[in-house]
């Protein structure tokens, strides 16, 4: 105890009664409220920060089917009643189209295939105004998160949906789309795939990496002021694209390579690489990305065939067939065999990367609705399990307000600001 040197007991007792008093009124809120201890617990940090998930896949019958309507208990990992319950506050909705064939009539269906899910996000927005408002800009997003409400930007995952048409570019991010994936399964126009398609004739590597109309499709991205999103594409062309981009590129929902060795994560060189182009990689929260079973995935391409040609399909199409129980079955017995990642094998990737090129350059996806999902991080209702592992490896709310959406919020203004000197703002 230290010793206050108080000369007589009676004005030591008169001096202890007024602290008892002042620490009494402080604890009920007086006018010192504000230096009142801040609540750290793993439920008031997720509350203050504003969680940001850069990729959640949408039915494509969202809002034109009652089924699939957003602002009902749907069977989707992702609707705005899973937002609010797990505290999810926005979200980047994409716009996907599988590839297809590259001539006038795919090039077609990829275009209005796109048009549907781009009306079917802004009408989410319409529909539910109260619960939900739509960002073209970070200061709308910002004013958005502050008003309670949960946030919508959109995404597009594969460059096919532009076809050979330039002008696209600037229609889609009109139409409110903030990045686009310049490829995904199958080589297309752009750059050639990190996986190739057999059923579509692809050999290894088509263009060696970004084409010459990729090139043009970067120009007009960076001038329009859209993300140049590098997941699902090769190492060659992840590379070129990263350091041909004028402005700073982003991995929308791509894992560590050396944690787990699929083809869709990034290897060290081209984390390094993102990140010195002020770039921000989404680390995303998908099983296989995150846990990888090389002897699994055969097992798990001949269920999904199985369940194909049971329903008279040709090709696996995970919106058309995820849900299906005998995929579902399959998928209950395989995950048994090859135990699913875990939100600890998730952060580890988060780890490894904030590690590797700093905290700025790092942020979170799921993939929801598209593939996403691990125990514990399994739909929008349980993202604050990825704040308490967060929480229990030590980074501070600053740190995790930066992973969640902070730093790609930055990302997305340095993209603007780009874009503003190119048509010279």
């Amino acid at each position: 105890m230290i010793n206050l040197g108080f000369k007589t007991p009676m004005l030591k007792g008169m001096v202890c009664a007024a602290a008892l008093l002042l620490v009494a009124c402080s604890e009920q809120g007086g006018s010192n409220s504000a230096d009142a201890e801040k609540d750290n617990s793993v439920e008031a940090i997720h509350k203050r920060v504003v969680t940001l998930d850069t990729h959640v896949d949408i039915h494509e019958d969202m809002t034109f089917d009652p089924v699939y309507d957003p602002g009902t208990n749907t069977p989707q990992q992702v609707d705005l009643g899973k937002m609010e319950a797990g505290g999810l506050d926005s979200a980047f909705f994409i716009v996907y189209v599988g590839q297809g064939p590259r001539d006038e009539a795919g090039y077609a269906m990829a275009k209005e295939k796109a048009l549907r899910k781009f009306s079917a996000i802004h009408r989410m927005t319409e529909f539910y105004p109260e619960r939900i408002g739509f960002a073209y800009t970070p200061d709308e997003f910002e004013d958005i998160a502050a008003s309670g409400r949960k946030v919508a930007s959109i995404g597009i995952e594969n460059g096919y949906v532009i076809g050979k048409d330039l002008s696209l570019i600037e229609d889609f991010h009109n139409r409110g789309a903030r990045y686009m994936t310049l490829a995904h399964n199958g080589h297309n126009d752009i750059c050639d795939s990190a996986q190739p398609l057999a059923r579509l004739g692809d050999v290894p590597e088509e263009h060696g990496g970004v084409s010459d109309y990729g090139y043009k499709v970067i120009d007009e991205m960076n001038r329009v002021g859209m993300m140049v999103d590098i997941s699902h594409v090769s190492i060659n062309c992840m590379m070129q694209a990263t350091k041909y981009s004028k402005a700073p590129v982003i991995a929308s929902h791509s894992g560590v390579w050396a944690l787990s060795k699929h083809v869709r994560n990034l290897n060290d060189e081209q984390l390094k690489a993102l990140a010195a182009s002020g770039g921000v990689v989404q680390i995303v929260g998908l099983d296989e990305f995150a846990k990888y079973y090389p002897e699994k995935q055969p097992e798990v391409d001949a269920l999904r065939a199985i369940v194909v040609a049971a329903n008279g399909g040709t090709e696996w199409d995970s919106e058309v067939y995820g849900k299906d129980p005998a995929y579902l079955a399959g998928m209950e017995e395989l995950n048994k065999k090859y135990p699913p990642a875990n939100v600890k094998d998730f952060v580890d990737h988060i780890d490894y990367a904030v590690k590797l090129i700093g905290i700025d350059h790092v942020g979170i996806s799921s993939d929801f609705d598209g593939g996403g999902g691990l125990n514990g991080w399994n739909s929008a209702t349980e993202t604050m399990n990825v704040t308490k592992e967060l929480v229990a490896r030590g980074y501070t709310e600053e740190e995790i307000a930066k992973i969640w959406s902070g730093n790609t919020i930055a990302l997305w203004r340095r993209v603007n600001a780009v874009a503003d000197q190119l048509q010279g703002k």
